[in-house]
């Protein structure tokens, strides 16, 4: 009888950028105390089925006040309207939804680029 050993299957994401994010996301998290970061650090790593998919009418309707900045762990898409300008990072973006969000004056950012921006996670929202 012959044993043959077989590689476990990969689990977890195995887009290289999005390891390197949630790896910079953890450290990040643990060094300034910020529990923002490493919660999105682990709704970043669910399965690609299982990650969010926000309209930009659920932005809109929920993201009340001002100087805030909607943090979406997934894809941003453009159904909907934006009435007022809001700094929405994500980990993808459609296309209509990033010219919806500049039209309305918002700014359309990674999530690399918000946690270099804010590293501490203040004013910050975590939308599903």
């Amino acid at each position: 009888m012959r044993w043959v050993l077989e590689m476990p299957k990969p689990t977890g994401p195995t887009n290289p950028s999005l390891r390197r994010l949630v790896r910079k996301l953890r450290t990040k998290g643990k060094r300034s105390g910020a529990r923002l970061w490493l919660e999105l650090a682990e709704r970043l790593l669910r399965p690609r089925r299982a990650r969010a998919e926000v309209n930009l009418s659920h932005i809109n309707r929920h993201a009340q006040g001002d100087d805030i900045t909607v943090v979406i762990p997934g894809k941003v898409l453009a159904a909907g309207k934006l009435d007022r300008p809001l700094t929405i990072a994500a980990f993808k973006f459609s296309a209509p939804a990033v010219r919806k969000i500049r039209a309305a004056g918002g700014k359309a950012i990674t999530i690399s680029e918000l946690l270099e921006m804010n590293p501490k996670g203040k004013n910050v929202i975590l939308m599903e």
